[in-house]
């Protein structure tokens, strides 16, 4: 089994709607783009088949109920430290939307030099 570096870090994550846009681009890129500019450890898109917000209004994949507009969720791991920075950097885009952070306990494998500092 591979050594192991264990520290603890925050969770962020981003829900809003895939049509959702800032300057020009789509918002879960631009936060993805973000992330990478503020040297975020990571980041992952998720689209959802089906949600609803504040609105009540359901946004699902299906079918017959084909939305342009499905949830996605934005999930970006890292020190709390940084977490903490990259919030201040990234809220202003959202006109919308919800974010949240919890506390996570990483396990970090591979290469030493791969790893968090």
């Amino acid at each position: 089994m591979s050594e192991s570096q264990v520290i603890k870090g925050t969770r962020i994550r981003v829900y809003l709607g895939e049509a959702s846009h800032f300057h020009h681009q789509a918002l879960y890129h631009a936060i993805v783009l973000k992330a990478r500019e503020a040297g975020m450890a990571g980041a992952t898109v998720f689209r959802a088949i089906e949600g609803f917000g504040p609105s009540s209004r359901i946004h699902s994949s299906n079918l017959l109920d084909l939305s342009s507009d499905l949830p996605m969720v934005i999930e970006i791991i890292d020190q709390e430290s940084k977490a903490e920075k990259f919030l201040e950097l990234v809220s202003p885009m959202l006109d919308h939307g919800m974010i949240t952070t919890d506390p996570v306990t990483i396990f970090q494998y591979g290469h030493p030099s791969k790893r968090f500092e």
